[in-house]
């Protein structure tokens, strides 16, 4: 049983380190374009901010107005996946990381989401619970965490479960109103073994954080 726990821990690391690379080398490609054509004075929390924005008004126009043009959701929903894309890279490589934007960019991220998951994948109801339950879970964590002044920030698996979902969701919002295929449903499936992963993990960064404190007090 430990054999198959530490083949298990060793498999996460090797995948997080992959993953981590990626996500590094896309930071970098990105880095020569910020620094060129970025305007200094749009910072990464207004990013967040104006997502918020997007994502209540995608929430109002499809269960207030009942508005289902995809000539208004798509561009709406692609400009808010494009603002996640850019409020992380442009916070790191302008030294613009706050504490109120790790805790803004999660929530941000879940407001943009959740009205479109509902919208689209509604007749898949165990994949759209299983993301949501995953959604809440991580929204308590950061809420237990922040109210005791503990901020670890998005893991990788966080940012590639936003990844995944976004670009899904985006495939899916262009031939809407046709039935997601099995393709896109298969990758929200990995999307919620990340998101999976992702909670594990806070988890022990939360264990490790009070374990330090314990042996400090000794």
């Amino acid at each position: 049983m430990r054999y198959t726990v530490s083949m298990l821990k060793e498999y996460i690391k090797t995948l997080e380190k992959g993953l981590e690379d990626l996500n590094a080398r896309k930071d970098r490609f990105l880095y020569g374009y910020l620094e060129i054509y970025w305007p200094r004075r749009i910072t990464p929390n207004q990013l967040s901010w104006f997502r918020v924005c997007i994502g209540i008004l995608l929430f109002v126009l499809l269960f207030n107005f009942k508005n289902e043009n995809g000539l208004v959701i798509f561009p709406l929903f692609l400009i808010g996946v494009l603002t996640d894309l850019l409020d992380g890279a442009v916070a790191r490589h302008f030294n613009q990381v706050t504490r109120l934007g790790e805790m803004l960019d999660p929530l941000a991220d879940r407001i943009l989401l959740i009205p479109i998951f509902i919208y689209t994948i509604i007749d898949f109801k165990t994949l759209l619970s299983c993301i949501i339950l995953f959604e809440i879970i991580n929204a308590l964590i950061s809420l237990f965490t922040q109210g005791k002044n503990i901020f670890f920030g998005s893991n990788i698996f966080g940012k590639t479960k936003m990844f995944l979902q976004s670009v899904v969701l985006v495939a899916i919002l262009l031939f809407w109103p046709q039935i997601p295929n099995f393709f896109f449903i298969s990758l929200l499936w990995v999307s919620v073994a990340c998101a999976a992963i992702s909670v594990i993990l806070k988890g022990f960064e939360v264990r490790s954080y009070y374990h330090a404190r314990k042996v400090a007090r000794l």
